[in-house]
């Protein structure tokens, strides 16, 4: 996929020394996806839309007025169990998050888009990838990868133990 200078939606681009115009460089910025880091996130994702969105809001704030790991992390499990409750129709639970990275901060006003992929399907467990990608509320035309995780959940019966899941 080749980007041509636009970004979501709109032409960045700059003056040459000649004259011309060429696509804008973006300038490296930890966790930010522009030009072919945001064509390959697209890409892996299957151009998917994501399982939620959530628009964060100032309950969700620290003093610094930075989002809690913990109202992510909240939302990162409601958003593999949509993808999960796509493959068994139980009851499911979760049983581990592992490799969970907090890539760069979340701010109030920021939406949150959680896009998933579901990774594996065992005998009594749904694995899932969550990748988590906030546009900034302040630079509306900028979108971050700030967080990513594997959740597992498992399926169980009446009884709270694990039974193994029919797809």
């Amino acid at each position: 996929m080749h980007n041509n200078g636009f970004k979501n939606g709109l032409c960045q681009r700059e003056t040459t020394d000649q004259g011309g115009t060429r696509p804008r460089k973006s300038a490296a910025i930890p966790g930010r996806l522009s030009g072919a880091a945001d064509s390959l996130a697209r890409l892996e994702r299957g151009g998917s839309q994501p399982a939620i969105r959530v628009v964060m809001m100032p309950r969700d704030a620290n003093h610094l007025g930075t989002i809690f790991g913990g109202v992510i992390l909240s939302s990162l499990d409601l958003a593999g169990a949509v993808e999960a409750h796509q493959h068994w129709d139980g009851k499911l639970v979760t049983a581990a998050m592992h490799e969970v990275k907090f890539i760069a901060p979340v701010f109030v006003g920021d939406l949150v888009s959680f896009y998933t992929e579901t990774l594996k399907i065992g005998r009594t467990s749904i694995s899932v990838r969550v990748t988590v990608e906030a546009k900034r509320a302040r630079a509306p035309h900028q979108t971050v990868r700030v967080t990513h995780a594997e959740v597992v959940y498992v399926a169980i019966d009446e009884a709270g133990k694990p039974t193994p899941v029919r797809t």
